[in-house]
C-alpha cells in the first residue's frame, strides 16, 4: 500500500495494531514537509509551529540537510568509534568555534547526552570532591527519560511509575538561589539547570539566578551543567541559551542539533574534561550521517545569520501574541526568548487551543493545561507569523464562546 492509497482512520488503526500504545497521538498523519509546513495523509497543509518539537530548526526537508545526508549515505553510513571519523570530527570542531574551546562527545538523544554528563558529573565528584556524587537540579526541569534523567526531572508526573527511581538526585524551586545554597551539601557534586525552562513551559532563568549558580559552582568546587537540549541550537538568538547568561562547566544539546537527523552531545570545558578511553561509549552515537546533518546545520545557521532571524522574529512574534493576550481574557503572561515562547491559559483550556488551531492549519503545543507553546523553525518569516496571528486570533474567537472560557 502506498500513503495515497491509507486514509487517516487506516493509519490509526495500523498503528493500535503494530505500535506500542506509548504516545497520545493528536488525529493527523503527517506525511510530507517543506519550509515552515507540513501536510497530513489527507492532503491538508499546516503551519508548524511545533516543529518537531524544537528539532526542525531548519524548517523540513531544508535543501543543506537534504544534500549532505544524500551525501554522505553514498560515502560511509556507518563506522565503528574504534575509528575516526572524519564527519564526527568536523562537527566538533564546529561546536568547539560555537561554544569557545568545549570539547565534544556525540550520542543519539538528549538523555544519552545528560547521562553522559551525569557520568562525568559523578567522576569530578570522585577525584576533586571527596567521592561527592549528588546532582542538583530544578523543579519543572525536563531532563530525559532514563531512569536517570528521570529522577534528574523536575516533574513528579514524570516520576510516580518509577519509583524507586535512581539515588543521587534532588530538586529545588527555579529562580532560587538560596534553595539551591540550602540543598547543596557534602555529597553535592553538581548543579543541572536548563537556562531557558523548555517541557516546564517556556520560562527564561532571571540572570541573577545564572550568576549566582555560576558564583556558587565557583565557591563551592561544583560543576554547573546546562541543558540545552531544547534551547540550543539557536532558539533562543544565541547558539546556546547559556550566552545570555554566564559560562558551565558541561552542555548538553540533541534536538535542533542536526535539524532532524537524531543525535546528542554532550560537551566540556577544560575543567571536567575528565573521560579517558573506556569511560563512556556509544554505538551509534557521532555516525558520519548525523555528524554530516549536524555541520550543515550549524553552517546554515551562521551564514544565513539564522540567529538574527530568530531575535528579529521572536519580538515580532512576541508583539503578536501580546496583542492576543490584551484581546482574550483566558490568555496572559508571553514569556520566553528568540524563537521560544509561550502564554498561560487559564480554566485548562490549553489542548482545547491546540485542536482548534489544528482544524484551521496551525501545529501549536501545550505542554500543559495550563500552557500553550511555540517553537518553530529558525526560517520562519514575518508572513509566517502574520498568517498564525490570524489562525491563532480565529481559533481563540472560537475558544472565547465555549462556557469554560467565560468562568
Amino acid at each position: 500500500m502506498t500513503t495515497t492509497e491509507l486514509n487517516q482512520r487506516d493509519w490509526v488503526s495500523l498503528e493500535q495494531k503494530y505500535y506500542q500504545g506509548t504516545f497520545k497521538r493528536h488525529p493527523i498523519t503527517l506525511v510530507r514537509g517543506e519550509g515552515t509546513r507540513v501536510w497530513d495523509s489527507e492532503g491538508k497543509s499546516y503551519l508548524d509551529f511545533v516543529a518537531g518539537i524544537a528539532v526542525n530548526v531548519l524548517g523540513h526537508c531544508h535543501p543543506a540537510i537534504v544534500e549532505a545526508v544524500q551525501q554522505q549515505v553514498t560515502q560511509l553510513v556507518h563506522v565503528s568509534n574504534l575509528y575516526y571519523n572524519t564527519r564526527q570530527i568536523e562537527l566538533a570542531e564546529l561546536l568547539s568555534i560555537q561554544s569557545d574551546g568545549m570539547r565534544s562527545f556525540f550520542s543519539n538523544s538528549g538523555a544519552e547526552a545528560n547521562e553522559g554528563a551525569i557520568k562525568l558529573a559523578r567522576k569530578y565528584g570522585r577525584l576533586h570532591r571527596n567521592g561527592a556524587y549528588e546532582i542538583i537540579s530544578m523543579d519543572n526541569s525536563f531532563h530525559g527519560r532514563t531512569l536517570a534523567t528521570t529522577a534528574a526531572t523536575g516533574q513528579a508526573a514524570y516520576q510516580a511509575t518509577w519509583v524507586p527511581l535512581p539515588d543521587g538526585f534532588k530538586q529545588v524551586p527555579f529562580n532560587d538561589l538560596q534553595a539551591v545554597k540550602d540543598a547543596t551539601s557534602e555529597k553535592t557534586v553538581a548543579i543541572l539547570v536548563e537556562a531557558v525552562q523548555g517541557e516546564g513551559g517556556i520560562w527564561p532563568a532571571s540572570q541573577e539566578f545564572m550568576q549566582g549558580l555560576r558564583d556558587w559552582c565557583d565557591e563551592q568546587n561544583l560543576v554547573l551543567i546546562c541543558d540545552e537540549v531544547q534551547a540550543g541550537s539557536g532558539r533562543t538568538g544565541k547558539f546556546f541559551s547559556w550566552q545570555h547568561y554566564v559560562r558551565p562547566d558541561i552542555v548538553t544539546m540533541a534536538k535542533g542539533l542536526a535539524g532532524g537527523i537524531p543525535i546528542g552531545a554532550m560537551l566540556t570545558g577544560p575543567r571536567t574534561d575528565l573521560f579517558v578511553p573506556g569511560d563512556h561509549g556509544t554505538t551509534f552515537g557521532g555516525n558520519p550521517i548525523a555528524c554530516a546533518a549536524g555541520a550543515a546545520t550549524i553552517t546554515t545557521i551562521t551564514e544565513h545569520n539564522l540567529l538574527d532571524n530568530a531575535t528579529r522574529m521572536g519580538e515580532y512574534w512576541k508583539e503578536k501574541l501580546e496583542e492576543l493576550c490584551t484581546k482574550y481574557a483566558f490568555i496572559d503572561s508571553p514569556r520566553g526568548i528568540g524563537l521560544m515562547r509561550a502564554v498561560n491559559v487559564k480554566h485548562g483550556l490549553g489542548p482545547v487551543i491546540v485542536q482548534n488551531a489544528m482544524a484551521h492549519g496551525l501545529l501549536l503545543n501545550s505542554t500543559n493545561p495550563q500552557t500553550l507553546r511555540m517553537i518553530p523553525p529558525l526560517v520562519l518569516s514575518k508572513a509566517d507569523i502574520d498568517e498564525a496571528a490570524d489562525i491563532l486570533n480565529t481559533t481563540l474567537a472560537e475558544v472565547a464562546e465555549l462556557p469554560a472560557a467565560q468562568a
